[in-house]
C-alpha cells in the first residue's frame, strides 16, 4: 500500500507542470491581447493627433509642430510663426476623443522683419533647388524652415542623405544668416 501512495505521489509530482500548462497557456493570449490593442490605439490616436496638426489653416513651411502621445495626455512642442497657430494646435488636438490633457510647449517666434526676409530667402534658396523643388509639391512641404533671430533651423524628412545634404548647403548660402542647424531626417534611417 505504502508502495502505491508513493508510485501515485510521484506521478502527481511529475503530472502537474503539465495539468497547469493549458491554464497559463490561456491567459497569456489574452495578455498578448490587451497588449496589442493598446499598442493600435496608441498608434491610432498617434495618426489622428498628426492629421489634426497638419490640418491646420495657418499650419505651413516655416511652422514645426511636434507631439508626443503618453496614454491619454499629448504634449506638443515646435515653433510658430503665429500666436493663433499654437492656441489652434492645442484646441484641436484637446478635441480628439480619447486625449484627457494637451501640454502646449509650442514656442511662438518672435516678429522681426529680417527673420521673414531670411525665411523667404532660405525658401527661395532651398525649393528653388532642382534637386530639392520636388518637395514644395506637397501640401504642406516636408523640409521646414525655423528662424530664430537669424538662426535657421531645418526640420522635417527628405528621401536620402545628399538632399539632406544639399539643403543645408543652400541654406548656409543665403546672405545674412548667421547659422543653419541641419536636424532633417533621412526617411528610412532608425536613428
Amino acid at each position: 500500500m505504502r508502495k502505491e501512495l508513493r508510485a501515485l505521489f510521484v506521478i502527481a509530482l511529475l503530472a502537474a507542470p503539465y495539468m497547469a500548462l493549458p491554464y497559463s497557456a490561456a491567459a497569456q493570449p489574452q495578455e498578448n491581447k490587451k497588449q496589442r490593442s493598446e499598442t493600435k490605439y496608441r498608434e491610432q490616436l498617434s495618426k489622428e493627433v498628426r492629421h489634426q496638426l497638419v490640418m491646420l489653416p495657418w499650419y505651413s513651411v516655416f511652422d514645426n509642430l511636434a507631439y508626443k502621445v503618453e496614454g491619454d495626455k499629448v504634449t506638443l512642442s515646435g515653433q510658430v510663426t503665429r500666436p493663433v497657430l499654437k492656441s489652434d494646435a492645442g484646441a484641436a488636438v484637446k478635441s480628439i476623443e480619447g486625449v484627457a490633457s494637451v501640454v502646449n510647449n509650442i514656442e511662438v517666434l518672435p516678429l522681426s522683419p529680417m527673420d521673414d526676409q531670411l525665411r523667404r530667402a532660405v525658401f527661395r534658396a532651398i525649393y528653388g533647388d532642382a534637386g530639392l523643388s520636388r518637395y514644395s509639391v506637397q501640401a504642406v512641404p516636408s523640409i521646414h524652415i525655423i528662424v530664430k533671430n537669424g538662426n535657421v533651423t531645418l526640420e522635417g524628412v527628405v528621401d536620402n542623405e545628399t538632399d539632406k545634404n544639399i539643403a543645408n548647403l543652400r541654406a548656409n548660402g543665403v546672405p545674412n544668416v548667421f547659422s543653419v542647424k541641419n536636424n532633417l531626417v533621412v526617411a528610412g534611417d532608425s536613428k
